[in-house]
């Protein structure tokens, strides 16, 4: 089958079937895009410091930490790495390639590699520690090596 080239920031997913033309010349057909609303909306647009969350209480009128919430953005990134993973896995099994391409900004790549499974994982051929979302396909195909 044809390879795949996914490109992914974790606001935005791209997948693509790289084939070569009659005259060789090597081309991207979108077989997916994908749009992370998620990681576009501010912490602060996702919660509230809604009245009496974190106010004074207690015996002493010390504040309350229980409302706190810790590593909230991490665990938010968390979330929306193994939606893209579910992508990379999904793409790869309907589309079997031999080998495919991966291309996500170096601060997410070797955590969005690690939640793919070992099968999908020895089909990857070259990972690529660039954001190339919004490049147009030329250049994506001038990154990979592929033109």
């Amino acid at each position: 089958m044809r390879p795949v080239v996914i490109v992914s920031d974790l606001g935005h997913f791209k997948a693509y079937a790289f084939e070569r033309t009659d005259r060789g010349t090597p081309r991207l057909e979108i077989i997916e895009e994908f749009e992370s609303p998620e990681a576009h909306i501010r912490v602060s647009e996702k919660l509230t410091d809604r009245a009496g969350r974190f106010g004074m209480g207690g015996e002493r009128n010390s504040l309350k930490g229980y409302g706190d919430l810790h590593n909230f953005e991490q665990e938010e990134q968390k979330k929306v790495l193994k939606k893209i993973a579910s992508r990379i896995e999904r793409v790869i099994e309907e589309n079997q390639p031999e080998r495919w391409y991966l291309s996500a900004p170096k601060r997410i790549q070797k955590q969005l590699v690690e939640l793919l499974s070992e099968d999908t994982r020895k089909k990857l051929k070259k990972t690529l520690a660039a954001d190339l979302t919004k490049f147009e396909k030329t250049g994506i195909l001038e990154r990979f090596g592929l033109n």
